[in-house]
């Protein structure tokens, strides 16, 4: 029990005091768990830790995050994704297997041996890659996106691949394997005795592997909904958690047996349940566990690199890794040509995924177990995987660093010069100011608007707009320009919520006549707007907030009428509560530290919600609720 309690202790440590750093250097937590590994690495040694079984272990965590992954696609989205999906991932995969076969025979390897090389290098670390873009606001870009389309295609990969290996299974290997039996079980067989493809030849293990596929697939649709339903009606919250888990680690366990990846069952069962009404539920409760044991995994690849032999092979294992890097980035920067993805996403498609991935470890294991490829090239070739992976997040700082900035410039090209003035002036025409633009020009009133997104303002000008000026609106010599002095009213809609709020400030301060109105992003910015001088303020989301809330009482049998009273009632309310609880804001104190804050809302809360509540029963009580008739003329009415 001491032993248990000092490894997680450790570990523990070790992460929550690398990572913290490595993030405010901008290195990312995936970096900081792999340095995290290395500094631990001498002292998991002193006391003969077996950091390869940890790191099976770990492997959970990759498990769990391809399931969440699967929850979050849908078949059809799958099949809408099938050009890249089979494009890109496919083209990868294929051409860089292809490449590295043909350069290992070269070196002297058989085919099988350099094939299955090939397959194993193939594959990208989805863990790293997708933490990195998720963490870094790059998921939705195109570069993201297809990156994320590469690695869903090397995850399902995983099943021919397994399924084939065995194929490639070669007498001599074997034999020389026999010799050191002792040595090869214990570094490689994960310490699994129970098996359902052992005694069977390929072809059936093949064929056993496919139908554990269709279990979990066929399972998912109709068994998973009503075991939920059966739990669910329990109410504990534990209960369905153990539930979750006993999901997964099922699946797992039945992909080990056959001789497969859990983390494709895993993601097969995702894909499954994702229009499953218990998804958000499922998902809730198994990122916690996913996001721990991930960066424990990412500890143990730190802590597994084998530095005696790196440093025995030095050049050789270095030439190797910068080698796979170069032929896997330059694979890839040809299917972004290809497949027309340009610019900076080019490069974070190519940079992102020119590592090897944690299915290497796995992929390894199972092929010198199967006597596919001698144990001495797959320890090397463990080696280049790991320093593949930890080089990684160097190659995303290099992305961000170096190479976005130069793709960055032409946002900050010269600003428009600015020909036109009107007493309205608009900063920002995204999807709000372009309604707001409309709706004033409609009226008759023209507005100067001031853009920072160059390839936004190309496009309006394409379509006749032409009132439209690219540059910084928080740049005084800009306002100036537009004619700020002899305005009436400045819109500020523009994204960032620094911006508005510097643009607010320096608008309040130096033209105390002006009248500002100002995008909130949330209802602490409101609070922090307020402090800063506005009077106008719009929560972005607050307008459709309140008719989605009026929807919902006509649905529940109340008339048109009476919900659009009860709207306004609350909107009333809300409004004075904040005028109220505004003067007692400190935009230099956090709202939750601001003592003074927190006791005028709470006596606001205490005094002035049970009116609110009377006033609603009041109104409820004019009139009966109406019948379904009724709700369908006046659903009809809605604005």
């Amino acid at each position: 029990m001491s032993d248990f309690l000092l490894l997680a202790f450790i570990f523990l440590c070790a992460g929550v005091v690398a990572v913290p750093i490595a993030s405010r250097l901008g290195l990312g937590s995936v970096l900081g768990y792999l340095i995290a590994g290395i500094v631990i690495s001498p002292l998991l040694t002193l006391l003969h830790v077996d950091v390869m079984s940890i790191q099976h272990f770990a492997e959970f965590g990759v498990v769990m995050m391809l399931f969440l992954v699967g929850l979050e696609l849908e078949p059809k989205l799958l099949w809408k994704m099938r050009i890249r999906l089979m494009g890109l991932g496919g083209g990868q995969v294929f051409c860089t297997a292809i490449l590295i076969m043909v350069i290992s025979i070269a070196f002297g390897l058989g085919w099988k041996v350099s094939l299955a090389i090939g397959l194993v290098l193939a594959l990208s670390s989805t863990a790293i890659v997708l933490q990195t873009l998720n963490e870094k606001g790059l998921m939705k870009s195109d570069g993201g996106q297809s990156a994320f389309s590469v690695l869903l295609f090397q995850d399902i990969a995983i099943i021919p691949m397994l399924a084939m290996m065995p194929l490639l299974a070669s007498p001599e290997i074997a034999e020389a394997a026999a010799q050191a039996m002792g040595h090869a079980a214990e570094g490689n067989d994960h310490g699994s005795d129970y098996s359902l493809v052992r005694h069977l030849n390929a072809w059936q293990t093949t064929l056993v592997s496919l139908g554990a596929v269709a279990i979990v697939v066929l399972g998912g649709n109709y068994l998973t909904r009503p075991i939920f339903r059966f739990i669910s009606a329990a109410h504990l919250r534990e209960l369905f958690t153990a539930a979750a888990l006993m999901l997964i680690i099922g699946i797992s366990l039945l992909m080990n047996l056959v001789g497969l990846s859990p983390a494709l069952g895993a993601f097969l069962a995702g894909v499954v349940l994702a229009n499953s009404e218990y998804r958000h539920e499922l998902e809730s409760d198994v990122e916690p566990f996913k996001g721990i044991l991930l960066g424990i995994f990412f500890i143990t690849v730190g802590a597994r690199i084998d530095f005696e032999l790196l440093f025995s092979n030095f050049a050789n294992v270095i030439g190797l890794t910068f080698g796979l890097i170069l032929l896997k980035a330059s694979v890839l920067m040809v299917l972004a040509y290809i497949f027309n993805i340009r610019g900076q996403h080019k490069w974070l498609f190519a940079l992102g995924l020119a590592q090897a991935g944690e299915f290497g470890f796995v992929l390894l294991s199972f092929v010198v177990t199967n006597h596919i490829i001698p144990a001495y090239i797959a320890d090397q070739l463990m080696l280049v995987v790991a320093l593949s992976m930890l080089i990684t997040p160097c190659l995303f700082i290099i992305y961000d660093k170096l190479i976005a900035p130069q793709f960055n410039k032409s946002q900050t090209r010269e600003a428009d010069t600015i020909h036109t003035k009107s007493k309205i002036i608009m900063a920002g025409r995204g999807r709000m100011g372009s309604i707001v633009d409309r709706m004033l020009r409609s009226a008759g009133y023209d507005s100067t608007v001031i853009d920072y997104s160059s390839k936004h303002l190309d496009i309006l000008r394409a379509f006749g707009v032409d009132h439209t000026y690219f540059g910084d609106a928080t740049r005084p010599d800009l306002l100036h320009a537009a004619g700020i002095e002899d305005a009436k009213i400045l819109i500020v809609l523009i994204d960032q919520k620094a911006q508005i709020n510097k643009l607010v400030k320096y608008a309040a301060t130096h033209y105390p006549d002006l009248h500002i109105i100002a995008r909130a992003v949330d209802r602490d910015h409101v609070y922090e707007l307020w402090s800063l001088g506005c009077r106008d303020i719009v929560r972005e989301t607050y307008d459709s907030s309140l008719r989605i809330g009026r929807s919902t009482l006509e649905a529940l049998g109340h008339s048109y009428d009476i919900a659009e009273e009860i709207k306004n009632t609350f909107d009333a309310w809300d409004r004075e509560a904040m005028r109220e609880t505004a003067d007692a804001y400190d935009i230099n104190i956090p709202a939750y530290q601001n003592k003074a804050f927190l006791a005028k809302v709470r006596q606001m809360l205490e005094e002035r919600e049970p009116e609110l509540r009377r006033k609603i029963s009041d109104i409820k009580a004019k009139k009966p609720a109406s019948s379904s008739e009724d709700m369908d003329q006046t659903s009809k009415l809605k604005s």
